[in-house]
């Protein structure tokens, strides 16, 4: 019996998650504090071992992020909370002043081991690196007790220095060693023999941890992940719908499931509560305004969906045939239940606890307004439809205005015209109309005329979330500030009138910004009259 208690530990796959922080590194997704904890919280059910929350040092609302997501989730029984530092005094201190009030804080410091960067990047010697590293994971240790170190672009580094560099950090007390492939250059084979190299010539290696961290620019990160686990790591350092710098990290998804359905191969196992990855993935989507492809591995809209004659034909006789997992494993429920215009609250409330949603009588009765008044408009509602309810609902930010009303005008003759109705923050109604380009642009004039917070559209992305000519439309929108401290802010939105989901969309980024910005609560101009019609 201890032997195989001890044999399942051995092969337990910590999954330390750096959506927050490397994820984060993707161009245009950038996250707020508000934005980052939400995450946070369903990273922490997903079952994640640590979260690495973001880069104190980076800026001070970086740091107070990071603090609030050590002080709200970082409980006993929750993930290790982890912030990242450069092997740099102030930037340890300060990381460790953010993860401080976790239950389980970790420190994670870094420097290069590859020649390339500490000639040009750096400017060190080897010599001089070495000891830096030595400097500063003791520094690290004498704050917190699990440390993490990590020798960045060791895919094409010297092994024996990275070893070297290894022991080191290991005789100051790390507790976990990192090995990033930074630039995604190494393959599968040579990624997993670097991993058996360092844990059998490096001095204490085989006490510690090993971690891998892979790019893709190659398109290799989750094989080099699973190649470099397969020799012995026992830490995967991932991100949700594989997000990062230039062509991102590795997939979380990716990783949780191959181990889970090539369990025979690898043996090895995570904690990860897998029905909770669509949904998480959804979130995580809307929240950056980085779009997952149809055909992402895992949680892309056409992982389970089936075109060809003979695949149609072989799924209809056995699921097997042509489908390695079950789309339920991952959250991605087949239609069992047909909802409509005519379906009671007792359907809809069994089928959103199917999907995974716990909602309160309050939630429900919102959500169920909300379902009847898609219904109404379209035939069948789907899964994907519920979930895009929900999204907007259950994850969307603090409504600051609220969208009441929109009629909008266009075609090839006559100038495109919208008229929206807005409830302020007082309660007050504000109506307004905007004339543009199209009709969402002449939405979007009016909104602001009323919300008059100045901002520039990103990014605007419009995809229907289901088949059919009544398919719910689904709106990403990112928009930045205008003050001179540039700050983004993403936005989603669903409904069956794709215009009427660009409004609901840049509603929603236009309260966070308010929100984040301090600069919710007034409504046009001072007014509070009841209701501001168009010219008053």
């Amino acid at each position: 019996m201890e032997s195989d208690v001890q044999r399942q530990a051995e092969n337990h796959v910590r999954i330390f998650d750096t959506t927050l922080r490397d994820g984060e590194q993707s161009p245009g997704a950038s996250l707020n504090s508000a934005e980052k904890l939400e995450i946070a919280h369903h990273l922490a059910a997903l079952g994640v071992d640590i979260i690495e929350a973001g880069f104190p040092a980076a800026s001070p609302d970086d740091l107070a992020a990071v603090r609030r997501i050590a002080q709200e989730i970082g409980t006993a029984e929750g993930p290790v909370i982890c912030g990242l530092a450069r092997c740099v005094p102030s930037d340890i201190e300060k990381c460790w002043e953010a993860v401080q009030p976790a239950a389980k804080p970790r420190i994670h410091t870094f420097i290069s081991s590859s020649d390339i960067h500490l000639k040009y990047q750096f400017n060190l010697t080897r010599e001089q690196a070495l000891e830096r590293a030595r400097e500063m994971v003791r520094l690290a240790r004498s704050l917190c007790a699990d440390v993490e170190f990590s020798t960045m672009d060791a895919g094409r580094s010297d092994w024996n220095y990275v070893a070297q560099m290894c022991a080191a950090a290991i005789e100051e007390g790390a507790t976990t060693l990192n090995i990033p492939d930074t630039v995604g250059y190494m393959t599968p084979t040579e990624y997993g023999a670097m991993i058996a190299y360092l844990i059998e010539h490096t001095p204490g290696g085989k006490d510690v941890i090993w971690s891998v961290h892979c790019h893709d620019d190659l398109g290799m990160a989750t094989a080099n992940t699973l190649a470099g686990l397969h020799a012995g790591a026992r830490q995967a350092e991932v991100t949700i719908n594989g997000i990062g710098e230039r062509a991102g990290n590795t997939a979380l998804e990716e990783v949780v499931m191959a181990i889970n359905t090539r369990q025979g191969y690898y043996k090895l196992w995570t904690g990860i509560q897998t029905p909770q990855l669509s949904r998480i993935s959804r979130l995580v989507a809307n929240y950056t305004g980085m779009v997952v492809q149809p055909n992402k591995a895992i949680i892309g809209a056409n992982a389970f969906a089936h075109e060809a004659g003979i695949h149609q034909d072989g799924q209809l006789k056995h699921q097997e045939t042509y489908e390695i997992m079950r789309p339920e494993s991952v959250g991605v429920s087949e239609s069992r239940l047909v909802l409509g215009k005519h379906s009671g609250r007792h359907a809809f409330k069994v089928r959103l606890r199917d999907l995974g949603y716990q909602l309160t009588d309050a939630e429900l009765q919102e959500a169920f307004k909300r379902f009847k008044d898609v219904a109404d408009r379209k035939k069948h509602i789907t899964d994907a439809d519920l979930q895009a309810l929900m999204a907007h609902q259950l994850e969307g930010p603090k409504e600051v205005f609220k969208l009441k009303a929109l009629q909008v005008t266009c075609g090839q003759v006559g100038m495109p015209t919208a008229t929206v109705r807005l409830e302020a923050p007082d309660g007050t109604e504000c109506i307004e109309a905007g004339i543009g380009t199209g009709p969402v642009d002449a939405t979007y004039t009016a909104i602001n005329k009323i919300v008059n917070a100045p901002n520039k559209l990103l990014e605007f992305s419009v995809r229907a979330i289901t088949e059919g000519i009544d398919a719910m439309g689904e709106v990403t929108v990112r928009i930045c500030t205008l003050d001179g401290e540039y700050q983004t802010f993403g936005g989603h939105g669903a409904d069956p009138d794709i215009v009427v989901a660009a409004a609901k969309a840049y509603l929603a980024a236009l309260n966070r910004m308010l929100v984040a910005t301090g600069g919710a609560g007034e409504t046009p101009e001072g007014e509070s009259a009841t209701i501001r019609m168009v010219g008053d």
